[in-house]
């Protein structure tokens, strides 16, 4: 019997259905697929995840861990762990990514705001893995292995890997320095639902516990829609204040949560180009490709501001020759 017959029955004993109507929800970069399951008492999403891909244990406690929080997450309605098989409350096919706009951001951004400011004030130590100075260098050295390697195909001189290091160093340094919560880790667009309440939280199990500012970088930075850079500002101010009046420990300083947030944007967008590239060259997913553009235009600017970061413009400069993304901006 393969896999999808196992999951079809799977279902239908848990719904109590002989032949359970399932279609394609979506698919992401791991090796998890989605399904979704029409009942008469409404619809449910499956969760296929692989055991010896896929691990859906952490799944299943961080949504307990942010549902806590009254944040608006999946409910877990059935698990079988040892297949890889989740059935999960449906919150709907609404994504950010596609309900943003001029009109709606606001409204969008300050309930997203709202609930990240939750799940970090229900942070404590020792519940997630951290995010320490050993998984942040990993996740930087998928940039010279799969963006500059694989993708451009250029290998780096001694001289440039060693600037390269000296970079990861300072941006490291400047990440741990920051105040430790819980992290979504990929807390933006096609992860957020619109829904009641809003939003529907989806694609955590990677959630860490690690520097305050990296969610809303990779909400207010995301890699599949542009803003300008004042009104990124302004909603930065807004989730500050947010998270002050929330007694977060946050800088009391704005300029200086600001230059937190570009810096770990930095990481990010480093990380971010390494996966793009990885989905494509290792797993044949092309998808991400037009994405890199717009990533790699937040990193460049945000390394222009910053004297320490000088030495990573110039090797872009020197090995780099993706063009600058300038479409859609709001």
């Amino acid at each position: 019997m393969d896999r999808f017959e196992r999951l079809r029955q799977w279902i239908g004993a848990c719904l109590d259905l002989q032949d359970p109507p399932i279609e394609p929800a979506s698919e992401d970069a791991s090796f998890r697929r989605y399904f979704r399951v029409q009942t008469d008492a409404g619809p449910f999403v499956v969760m296929d995840a692989p055991p010896e891909r896929e691990d859906c244990r952490p799944f299943v406690k961080i949504a307990e861990l942010f549902g806590a929080t009254g944040v608006h997450v999946p409910k877990v309605t059935a698990q079988n762990l040892q297949e890889g098989f989740l059935l999960l409350s449906d919150l709907g096919q609404r994504t950010y990514l596609n309900e943003l706009s001029q009109s709606t951001a606001l409204t969008l951004y300050n309930d997203a705001f709202d609930a990240l400011v939750r799940i970090q004030a229900a942070s404590r130590p020792g519940v997630l893995p951290p995010y320490d100075h050993a998984l942040l260098l990993r996740e930087l050295k998928l940039f010279p292995d799969w963006y500059i390697a694989r993708h451009l195909g250029r290998v780096l001189s001694p001289e440039q890997t060693s600037s390269l290091d000296k970079v990861f160093e300072h941006v490291m340094a400047r990440n741990l320095a920051e105040a430790r919560v819980y992290v979504h880790r990929d807390y933006h667009s096609r992860n957020l639902m619109v829904s009641s309440p809003n939003p529907g939280i989806l694609d955590f199990q990677d959630a860490v516990y690690g520097p305050i500012s990296y969610d809303l970088v990779s909400l207010l930075k995301d890699a599949y829609i542009s803003w300008q850079e004042t009104q990124i500002l302004d909603w930065c101010v807004r989730y500050w204040e947010k998270a002050r009046a929330a007694q977060l420990p946050v800088p009391e300083d704005f300029g200086e949560f600001y230059k937190d947030f570009e810096w770990m944007g930095v990481q990010r967008h480093l990380k971010v180009l390494g996966i793009f590239a990885r989905l494509w060259h290792r797993d044949g997913k092309d998808g991400y490709l037009k994405d890199m553009p717009l990533v790699m235009r937040y990193l460049r600017r945000a390394c222009e501001r910053y004297g320490e970061l000088s030495p990573l413009v110039e090797l872009l400069n020197e090995v780099d020759a993706l063009p600058t993304a300038t479409g859609y901006t709001f």
